[in-house]
């Protein structure tokens, strides 16, 4: 074997996104053929969820859900069984309608006739008007027909992934597919047990279909990308099929999840599955590894590279510097079936639902963060700490590439934090080669983004833009590091609403030292926003310490005390720590859900935000019109 002459097979294992494939195949992909290498790719995610919702498929999960004893079926599988045959008849459909196949079956799917009802169409019951009229008026009015389709289809197709779960293998999401096997799991034995135990229905479809892109690729190696933990038990059950099925492939595991909860790894037993383990950006391990594999590098030079020497995980790093961000190739979609993705319509709000409708096209403007200070952030890990940028004249090479392949116009950009300058410097070449695109991404609200540079990102296609706002709490934002405030958040977000752009706050509670007059301030901050028409949509997570996040690295700095890791050789990354502050993070997360639930919507944005919380909470500090006057008493100014 030379350098050059291995076939490689890229997968992405479920579960990821069944919209548009995720990027990191696709990235992989376009640098290896950059540089030679015989590379193929596909998503068995994709292909495991087709599957299973199909007119094959469903005979063989009602199978399963009549071997539930009678008193023991829930309402979904009463629901199920009983209108089986309308789901027989509508799966193939409703599946066509979500890939954009055949929009003519969307009158029939708003008559409310076709798709059999389960219990996820209650949450219609929410936007029932006045008059009892039809519950999605508001969202679609008398028009919107295919919109309105699909969001009936979303829910038929949960209802679907819920009999899943409950009658096949209770491990099944379509976005957490045995997350909990894998999320900071310092043991090895869950993810042990559930790979040696009888397989599933879902298990030995994954297996087949392993075994189809195999035979049509006949790799030498496959390289499995596990961005979540919710795609490792996938993962590791195609390894296991790939190895039994075919032994002599070499099998790779990289990806996100990888990059930050293994890179302690000692577990032996992960290498009966993989013979190698690589860290952070894949192109410089992989040529490495595909020198070694040809005998034409020691494996002691190999590059953030585990693997197992006489029965003991080895780790070996050769001081080599990684492939500069603008020689990585433009990635490429080739072999993946865009015309077979599923646009998803959960969420009405037209800011959220971007996530999960439509295919956009993934690019990066720049590796890591420009600004890597933030203390809830692993930013002492690479894909945070290492910047690099490329030139605008290169992004915008690739996004021509991109669309001359894919044929389609539309952009995510999936930086960390994208930065002003760069973004200012893409929409200058878009406009100079009059180049029409639609584009999305992440930012930190900071001051640089004035209303003209909010307004050029507009004319050059931006069309949403998401950001941390996280607590919205002077106090806090300062104890993160954030570098920003709640009144700039105000100006910067509100400059982009008014040149026309939807806008995401990501939000966060339970950090340390919030207490509960913080979180009723930061609630109070959140609901001016949306009512000042600053941010669209928003979505709270709960502060998670990492190890590798400077909270976790200096705990007593912001207050705390980190609790002993658990002992073992596998996953590290969260661990737990003790608040002085005792306040009950979890009880009050979901009334801070329930409010921007309403929120997103346009729905209670005057009404008190305490009457959210189920006990007494006290009452804001925060003034009534505080973000009124910030938006009136200053613009945002250039830096």
């Amino acid at each position: 074997m030379t350098a050059a002459s291995p076939r490689i097979l890229s997968i992405i294992p479920p579960m990821t996104q069944l919209n548009t494939p995720y990027p990191a195949t696709a990235y992989l992909t376009g640098f290896l053929r950059s540089r030679g290498f015989q590379a193929e790719q596909t998503d068995l995610a994709l292909a495991l969820v087709l599957e299973l919702l199909s007119p094959a498929g469903l005979p063989k999960i009602k199978a399963a859900a009549e071997a539930i004893p009678g008193k023991k079926r829930s309402n979904t599988i009463k629901i199920f069984l009983n209108e089986f045959a309308r789901y027989q008849a509508s799966i193939g459909p409703a599946i066509a309608l979500l890939q954009g196949l055949d929009g003519s079956i969307a009158h029939r799917i708003c008559t409310r006739a076709f798709l059999p009802e389960g219990p996820r169409f209650a949450s219609l019951d929410n936007y029932l008007d006045e008059d009892g009229g039809d519950p999605l008026a508001w969202a679609f009015g008398s028009l919107g027909v295919q919109d309105r389709a699909r969001h009936l289809a979303t829910l038929y197709l949960n209802d679907l992934a819920d009999v899943l779960r409950e009658a096949v293998d209770t491990r099944f999401e379509f976005v957490r597919y045995g997350e909990s096997l894998a999320q900071s799991q310092a043991s090895f034995n869950p993810l042990a047990t559930a790979l040696a135990a009888p397989p599933t229905l879902v298990d030995t479809t994954l297996q087949n279909l392993a075994k189809i892109p195999v035979d049509r690729s006949n790799p030498d190696i496959v390289l499995i990308s596990v961005p979540f933990p919710g795609s490792v038990y996938a993962a590791f059950r195609i390894a296991q099929t790939i190895k039994a099925y075919r032994p002599n492939i070499i099998t790779v595991l990289g990806g996100g999840y990888v990059n930050t909860e293994l890179r302690e790894l000692a577990e032996p037993r992960v290498f009966d599955y993989f013979d190698y383990v690589t860290l952070d950006d894949g192109e410089k391990p992989l040529l490495a590894l595909f020198e070694h594999l040809a005998g034409q590098r020691p494996r002691l030079n190999l590059v953030r590279t585990f693997t197992r020497v006489d029965g003991a995980v080895r780790y070996f790093n050769a001081s080599e510097p990684d492939i500069p961000f603008e020689e990585v190739g433009t990635p490429t979609w080739d072999g993946l079936p865009l015309n077979r993705y599923l646009s998803l319509l959960d969420m009405l709000n037209p800011m959220h639902r971007l996530w999960s409708d439509g295919h956009w096209n993934k690019l990066t403007v720049a590796h890591g963060c420009y600004w890597k200070k933030c203390s809830f952030c692993d930013v002492s890990l690479d894909y945070i700490g290492r910047y690099d940028a490329a030139s605008a004249k290169v992004l915008v090479d690739r996004i021509e590439q991109i669309i001359a392949e894919t044929g389609h116009t539309g952009f995510h950009l999936v930086d960390e934090a994208a930065p002003p300058k760069a973004l200012r410097a893409l929409a200058e070449e878009l406009q100079r080669r009059n180049l029409a695109i639609s584009w999305w991404g992440n930012i930190r609200f900071e001051k640089s983004f004035t209303p003209e540079l909010c307004l050029q990102l507009a004319e050059s296609g931006c069309i949403a833009i998401s950001g941390g706002l996280e607590v919205a709490s002077d106090r806090l934002l300062e104890l993160m590091k954030k570098g920003v405030s709640v009144d700039q958040v105000a100006r910067v977000t509100r400059a982009f609403t008014d040149a026309g752009v939807l806008v995401h706050a990501y939000l966060m509670y339970g950090f340390p030292t919030q207490t509960v007059q913080d979180t009723v301030d930061a609630l109070e901050y959140v609901r001016q926003l949306f009512a000042e028409g600053c941010i669209q949509s928003g979505f709270f997570h709960r502060f998670t310490c990492t190890v590798h996040s400077p909270v976790g690295q200096n705990p007593a700095e912001y207050g705390i005390k980190l609790q002993p890791l658990p002992p073992g050789k596998f996953g590290k990354n969260d661990v737990h720590f003790i608040d002085p502050t005792g306040v009950d993070h979890d009880r009050l997360g979901k009334a801070l859900n329930k409010a921007l639930y309403n929120y997103m919507h346009g729905i209670c944005l005057d009404q008190d935000v305490r009457s959210w919380f189920d006990e007494k909470v006290p009452r804001p500090t925060v003034a009534r019109h505080r973000i009124s006057k910030a938006l009136s008493a200053s613009p945002a100014c250039a830096s």
